[in-house]
């Protein structure tokens, strides 16, 4: 599995007013994560929906467990990777570490989809090459 790591430093709006990260806030770091998981691939995350005709890969269902408080300032890193790939969905999975524990551990289910002529979306196979990609822990395969 391709792990993606980023740091990032959590901000005062972030928080509630103990200054401790609202919990919403993890599924914004999640939706950001999983595009820079995919720009590991060598496309941005609109580089792939425009490659591969898409319209993204939307949530279908999402989750966290949090075990530590991160408040504000902290220095977090969060990794990401693909765990688990079906025909048209996988999951992607966080974690966020706080001085190397893991704080909140967190999901996502998408799903690889295009747009209908009516407005809609119907899901598709996930391209062997983008599964291949983000499959790589060294991450040499790329798309782009």
């Amino acid at each position: 599995m391709l792990l993606n790591r980023r740091d990032l430093r959590i901000e005062w709006a972030q928080c509630d007013p103990a200054g401790i990260v609202f919990y919403p806030q993890y599924f914004i770091i999640f939706d950001a994560s999983t595009g820079e998981l995919f720009a590991r691939t060598g496309l941005s995350a609109s580089a792939i929906r425009a490659k591969y005709g898409i319209v993204g890969f939307p949530l279908v269902e999402s989750g966290a467990k949090f075990l530590l408080p991160c408040h504000f300032d902290d220095a977090v890193a969060i990794e990401s990777g693909i765990s688990q790939w079906g025909r048209t969905s996988f999951i992607v999975q966080h974690r966020v570490l706080k001085g190397g524990k893991a704080a909140v551990e967190g999901f996502e289910k998408r799903i690889w989809a295009r747009r209908l002529a009516d407005g809609g979306i119907k899901p598709e196979p996930v391209p062997d090459a983008v599964k291949a990609s983000l499959s790589d822990a060294s991450g040499g395969t790329r798309l782009g």
